[in-house]
């Protein structure tokens, strides 16, 4: 097999390498075409190009395949804890039982937040969105929590690992007492990570929240199914921020905002409004989906397909068990939950979607577990940035660790006017 292929400009050959990673997957390396041949690719959105080399997580969307560090993605969700998952990630390995009590004591340690934080949260309207909250709150941190912004050392980036892992989750839930103005609660150290969120999510002065284990496993499983997805665009914003040598706090705090994208971590709520419009329309499943079929009719079926996955999203896989198990333990009586089981059935026996393999994607039963357990719908997307911090933090790590790193520059076809003669304001 050839390890370069021939690109003919102009009449002139020109070789170029073929690299092939860990999976047999092959890349043309396109470094140096500018440079041999004055030609630059154009790809817009980037969907065939490759813009890094990494070793945190392999996707084959063909065979519906997810591994963080080449561990399965059903192993992990089935037998690890969401902070053994970051540590994995982030470190490169799962941790032994010294690893694993260490870095949650410093979870432990860096969960509060500075007391003067708090006059942030009061400087924002009641009505701010809770991912603006979290976005500014996150690059506001190394304000108060670091005496260095740049972490240098293996047990500086640790502690920031840890604090940040930690902190996001105390910024989120104290965005939502803001944002509904209800106290905000104090993180609890004596509870896991997952159960620890709940706890500051829904506890009021009067009344502690009681963390059920059905709803403490099912967010247990949502954090490492959205701990990391491969080059998506939150994450390769924080890769992009990174490259400029920008820190931990400011690039993560940008991968937020990317995040925020109804494209992108917004997807589950939309999930929640299509099951709204049918019920609050009285539409019938049947009648929803004839008109999702039709494209001029502006009905799209959320919560279905991928743009990566050309099979079965295997998060979904992992989710859709969850999310009926979840439903059934806790008994919920809840009528968008009803509609959501029956447009998952009916779309799956109907063949228009499955001859264009449009198939339940995670966001689909995320939404559906997210609103189970009770989280409101402006905090789906929230929810969904504290899990990938996770690896958000192991690509900002990557892009640091790496010698050969430089900042992203990427190129462009310019289409605009042609060289044009200024004219002073009486002539324009």
């Amino acid at each position: 097999m050839s390890d370069t292929v021939t690109l003919i400009v102009d009449g002139i050959p020109h070789e170029l390498p073929l690299v092939t990673g860990t999976e047999g997957e092959r890349a043309v390396d396109i470094s140096r075409l500018r440079s041999t041949t004055g030609l630059i690719t154009l790809d817009d959105a980037y969907s065939n190009t490759g813009s890094c080399s990494s070793a945190i997580t392999f996707i084959d969307g063909e065979r519906g395949i997810l591994r963080y560090r080449g561990v399965p993605i059903e192993d992990l969700a089935a037998r690890s804890s969401f902070i053994e998952v970051a540590e994995l990630l982030i470190f490169g390995d799962l941790p032994d039982d010294d690893e694993r009590d260490e870095f949650r004591q410093l979870l432990t340690e860096n969960s509060a937040l500075h007391r003067d934080m708090r006059k942030h949260f009061d400087g924002f309207p009641v009505d701010a969105h809770p991912m603006a909250i979290l976005s500014a709150m996150i690059n506001a941190i190394q304000a108060y929590d670091l005496p260095e912004i740049h972490i240098t050392g293996k047990a500086g980036f640790r502690r920031a690992a840890a604090l940040l892992l930690a902190k996001t989750r105390t910024i989120a839930a104290a965005s939502y007492k803001s944002h509904i103005g209800q106290p905000i609660a104090y993180p609890r150290y004596d509870l896991p990570y997952a159960e620890n969120f709940l706890h500051m999510m829904f506890t009021v002065p009067y009344r502690d929240y009681e963390v059920t284990p059905e709803a403490a496993h099912a967010l247990n499983m949502f954090f490492v199914l959205h701990a990391d997805h491969e080059q998506n665009c939150s994450t390769s914003t924080v890769r992009m921020v990174a490259s400029s040598g920008a820190n931990l706090f400011t690039a993560v705090s940008a991968g937020v905002t990317a995040l925020w994208g109804p494209l992108h971590g917004g997807a589950n709520m939309g999930v929640i409004e299509m099951l709204e419009q049918i019920r609050n329309e009285g539409m019938s499943v049947g009648s929803y989906l004839a008109k999702a079929k039709d494209r001029k009719s502006g009905i799209r079926l959320m919560g279905f397909g991928h743009r990566v996955y050309r099979n079965f999203d295997p998060r979904a896989r992992i989710l859709k068990k969850a999310a009926h198990d979840l439903l059934e333990s806790m008994n919920i009586d809840d009528p968008l939950l009803d509609i959501a089981r029956e447009v998952e059935e009916a779309a799956l026996a109907d063949d228009y979607f499955a001859e264009r393999r449009l198939y339940p994607n995670v966001d689909f039963y995320s939404g559906i577990i997210l609103r189970a357990i009770g989280i409101p719908l402006d905090m789906f997307t929230v929810l969904f940035a504290i899990g990938r911090t996770a690896g958000w933090i192991a690509h900002w790590k990557e892009v640091n660790d790496n010698p050969a790193q430089r900042i992203c520059r990427p190129r462009q076809l310019y289409k605009g006017n042609e060289l044009t003669k200024w004219l002073p304001l009486d002539e324009r």
